[in-house]
């Protein structure tokens, strides 16, 4: 009798407690009202959850990675993204034997947190992590740099939006190159060969001018100086233009698809540069700075609901000095030399650096050079019919440097690589709304300095949900 009771009871409960939701209830009107919590609608009775007034979304990926490398590519034994690292010579062990690795790194959380507008501001906030963080490879098992990654910030900012100016304060994509608005599409982990791919805490001051057929993006920042102790920051600047009447597909990266307008954008960063004097004495100063040039052009138009017959390409042009770090992983193999021991010093004199290889580098004078980098990626993504559900995307970016091998001497030129180039061919397709494929080849080609050509070729798929 007494079970009857309880499950009469129970039943009636649940004959008035409200469906759970998956759907966030709409924004109530007014920009000044507090908006309902996202998520599954409260029961009438019982503990209350706390009601906030901002709007949350959640998203990321899961990714899992299996890759398959032709040599032991990079300067580490494991390493999911080659990005510039140098390729091992042939003939060495690393240049004749491969490596294949299984990895869920790159996966993916972030929240966009969505504040109610007060006084004709509107404030919200990103916060993006993945687990590609630097972990200590001379300690670390082979196990727990795969299996126990280090979880890491991708983006941390906020930004304060008015009808004059936006204000972006935090870590971010960088403004040169307009990031990422012009990213290619491949299943490998970006950034890759010859790509413009960097994040940095900011301060950005942007506006956007909406005009029907055209939108205007003009923006300034001042992102995390080059060293610390250069005290200056880096300066950035960028104009973009968006035809709003020719749109198309794009997906950047792996998972960001998304109906991008035909843009143009110009970008530009200014950096200063303060090292120790190479001999102990004093210091040195020198100047870097860059220019990129980007493209998105839809060829074949499309929308998210007709996919199909798609194509656009993507493109960029780089140039600069002492800008490697805006680049995944580029130093080339550029150091800094051993200061000249006329005097046989036991031991014999070295140049302790506050700054990272690659950007800068002393003649046997002493004197300071900043390092030149000259880079273009082209892209190409098209839609197969009949519902753009499967894709192909193809790549090439190609790099080079006139100044890396400068400033060694000729047993140094075995360690510096000044040319680069690099493809890929990709397919994806879209199983359900959640769940993507994807399968890359890719060639990698680095000639040292010396004349040695280095490659390796790259085998990866690529399993996805998105959320």
């Amino acid at each position: 009798m007494r079970h009857s009771q309880t499950l009469g009871a129970l039943a009636a409960i649940l004959a008035h407690a409200p469906l759970a939701s998956a759907q966030a209830p709409a924004p109530a009107a007014g920009g000044n009202e507090p908006r309902a919590a996202i998520g599954a609608a409260p029961l009438d009775s019982g503990p209350q959850p706390i009601q906030g007034k901002w709007g949350t979304n959640f998203y990321g990926f899961v990714e899992f990675d299996a890759i398959h490398d032709s040599t032991q590519a990079g300067l580490t034994t494991i390493n999911d993204s080659q990005g510039n690292g140098a390729l091992a010579r042939p003939g060495t062990y690393a240049g004749s034997n491969g490596q294949t690795l299984f990895g869920a790194r790159n996966s993916r959380i972030g929240f966009k947190l969505d504040a109610p507008a007060s006084d004709g501001l509107h404030a919200s906030a990103v916060l993006e992590m993945d687990f590609l963080g630097n972990q200590p490879t001379s300690t670390a098992s082979q196990a727990a740099l795969i299996g126990n990654p280090t979880f890491r910030i991708r983006h941390m900012a906020l930004k304060l939006e008015n009808p004059i100016a936006d204000v972006l304060l935090g870590q971010y994509w960088q403004l040169f190159g307009w990031q990422s608005a012009f990213h290619p599409n491949t299943v490998e982990i970006q950034g890759v060969p010859g790509q413009v791919y960097s994040r940095a805490p900011q301060a950005r001051l942007s506006k956007t001018i909406k005009t029907d057929p055209i939108d205007v993006d003009l923006a300034i920042a001042a992102a995390r100086p080059v060293s610390r102790n250069s005290q200056v920051p880096d300066g950035q600047a960028g104009l973009k233009l968006t035809l709003n009447r020719w749109q198309g597909l794009h997906t950047a990266g792996s998972t960001g698809t998304a109906v991008d307008g035909l843009a143009v954008g110009v970008s530009g960063v200014a950096r200063h540069f303060i090292l120790p004097g190479f001999y102990g004495t004093g210091h040195s100063r020198t100047n870097g700075w860059g220019l990129s040039i980007d493209a998105l052009l839809p060829i074949i138009p499309a929308t998210l609901a007709k996919r199909a017959n798609a194509l656009t390409v993507t493109g960029s042009f780089v140039t600069g000095t002492g800008i490697s770090d805006l680049y995944t992983g580029l130093t080339g193999g550029v150091g800094f030399p051993a200061p000249a021991n006329p005097g046989m010093m036991t031991p014999p004199p070295t140049y302790a650096a506050d700054i990272d290889n690659g950007l800068v580098t002393f003649d046997e004078n002493g004197k300071i050079h900043t390092i030149d980098w000259q880079s273009y990626i082209v892209g190409i993504q098209y839609y197969l019919p009949p519902a753009g559900k499967v894709w192909l995307s193809a790549n090439y970016s190609a790099m080079k440097s006139n100044n890396a091998a400068s400033y060694t001497n000729a047993a140094g030129l075995s360690k510096i690589f000044d040319k680069s180039y690099w493809l890929d061919a990709n397919v994806f397709c879209d199983v359900t709304a959640a769940v993507r494929l994807g399968a890359e080849y890719a060639y990698f080609h680095q000639t040292y300095a010396d004349g040695v050509a280095a490659k390796n070729t790259r085998l990866q798929f690529s399993g996805f949900y998105l959320f």
